[in-house]
């Protein structure tokens, strides 16, 4: 039977651009390959079945890479916690091909840790195999929350050793495979910029306005109207990040996707408690992209891309939708908070009384963010629209005087906002608890626990396991 990968019918879409867009690279040989993690349900998307898809399938396309050319090393510069550094670009991956999936949209698998290109610089351009189960976590448990993400359709072990300094070396190494809308980031326009190539410019934003925004194509204010929508898909992106608590830790201009869609996950992390200050990059000594600080970088890149995107479009028109971020965000955040809170139809102003109450109480204790809503769930009942003092009895037993004091404020205004809810419909306050707040979300100690298994007696049972448990987490 012939590989259902190689079969697939690909789109040449970014190829079809031109050699001033990309490299073509060849894939590296490896002496090993042991496939870790397939996602058999991204497998309906490409048409496929995967009880027709081998193991053996996902390692001759995506572990050998036989079958299919070209491969593209796409280009691109970025600011790197602010700084412009035109050294960057596809440097240990590259752009396997594109599909349209059976919803008509066009998808990417691009790879990661496939072997060295010319922008790999001093690199080796591989992915170590711990980099990659945790960038399949971070997406799996990412989409199970409700996030715009890209996922990650295979992890083959490719049996090299790795030297790395922020891992104990030698390290194993993996290519993964990423399934997502575009490859296309803010940083491909900057590039351009710098090349001071408006016809380049040009060329881009035509292909990305009829590939990932069609509904635009046509219209005379076609431009206006791509950025404005980028600035409220990533608008919306940052407030999906902030309800969840997850921390993306590095969001360089060249991790900026032009179609708002959460990518490239390094050293993030999901927050244990509510604290803004909290930095998941351990090198990100300033704190630039801080948990509490992602609204604010999201909507920074966003004016930057404007710079390169000036070269043939207004940039009052951009400053007019860059200017609505905040409404933007602001109501998306809000919706995904109430939902958490099991109150999605409260009128905004005492909303934002209650989340901000909510932030507060979550500041002041310390106590887990995720644990907090997952026991607003567990223990949710119909008595609570009664009175206030049966809402979450034993929650602050233990605590201080000022942090009761906090919670008591909190759980007032909890109270009056149940109030709006028709005392007939705590069922539905219930249901919404139930499909907003995950029994697990993954915090470091568990990505660390199923690692151990795995470097010491080569076990993938606990990884498997927990992948299940992220599946079943939202009910």
């Amino acid at each position: 039977m012939p590989n259902p990968f190689l079969a697939l019918d690909y789109e040449p879409a970014f190829e079809s651009l031109g050699s001033e867009y990309y490299d073509l690279v060849d894939a590296a040989d490896f002496p090993q390959h042991l496939l870790r993690f397939r996602n058999d349900a991204l497998l309906s998307k490409l048409g496929l079945d995967p009880d027709t898809v081998a193991d053996a399938d996902f390692i001759e396309a995506f572990g050998k890479f036989e079958g299919r050319t070209p491969l593209l090393a796409m280009r691109y510069h970025g600011y790197q916690f602010g700084v412009y550094n035109p050294a960057l670009g596809d440097g240990r991956g590259f752009l396997y091909g594109q599909v349209q999936g059976t919803d008509g949209e066009l998808y990417d698998f691009g790879t990661k840790g496939s072997g060295t290109t010319p922008y790999s610089r001093n690199g080796d351009g591989r992915l170590t195999l711990k980099g990659g189960v945790r960038e399949v976590l971070a997406a799996e448990m990412l989409h199970r929350l409700g996030v715009r993400t890209s996922r990650c359709l295979s992890l083959v072990e490719t049996g090299e050793r790795l030297w790395r300094g922020d891992e104990p070396s030698p390290t194993r190494s993996s290519v993964m495979v990423r399934f997502s809308r575009s490859h296309i980031r803010f940083g491909t326009f900057e590039r351009l910029h710098r090349l001071d190539r408006p016809d380049l410019v040009r060329t881009l934003l035509d292909h990305v306005i009829a590939t990932y925004y069609p509904h635009l194509q046509g219209q005379p204010d076609a431009d206006a109207r791509f950025y404005a929508e980028l600035v409220q898909r990533m608008a919306e992106l940052a407030a999906q990040w902030m309800s969840v608590g997850f921390c993306h830790a590095v969001l360089n201009t060249d991790n900026m996707s032009i179609t708002g869609e959460s990518f490239d996950y390094g050293p993030y992390a999901f927050i244990q408690t509510f604290d803004p200050r909290f930095t998941a990059a351990y090198f990100d000594y300033s704190g630039l992209y801080s948990y509490g600080n992602q609204p604010i970088i999201c909507r920074k890149n966003l004016e930057m891309l404007q710079v390169p995107l000036s070269l043939v479009m207004s940039l009052a028109d951009m400053e007019a939708g860059l200017v609505q971020f905040e409404e933007h965000y602001f109501s998306a955040y809000r919706r995904r908070m109430l939902n958490k809170l099991g109150l999605p139809q409260l009128p905004d102003d005492q909303a934002d009384n209650l989340i901000g109450l909510t932030q507060q109480f979550l500041q002041a204790t310390q106590i887990g963010y995720h644990d907090f809503f997952l026991t607003l769930r567990q223990q949710f009942e119909p008595g609570w629209y009664e009175g206030a003092s049966r809402i979450l009895e034993n929650v602050m037993a233990e605590n201080a005087e000022a942090l009761v004091s906090s919670f008591k404020q909190w759980r007032q205004a909890y109270h009056g906002a149940l109030q709006q809810v028709p005392e007939t419909e705590m069922a539905a306050v219930q249901r919404c608890l139930d499909a907003h707040n995950p029994d697990l979300v993954i915090v470091r100690p568990e990505i660390e626990a199923i690692w151990e298994p795995i470097t010491e007696n080569d076990n993938w049972q606990p990884f498997y396991d927990l992948l299940q448990r992220i599946e079943k987490s939202v009910t």
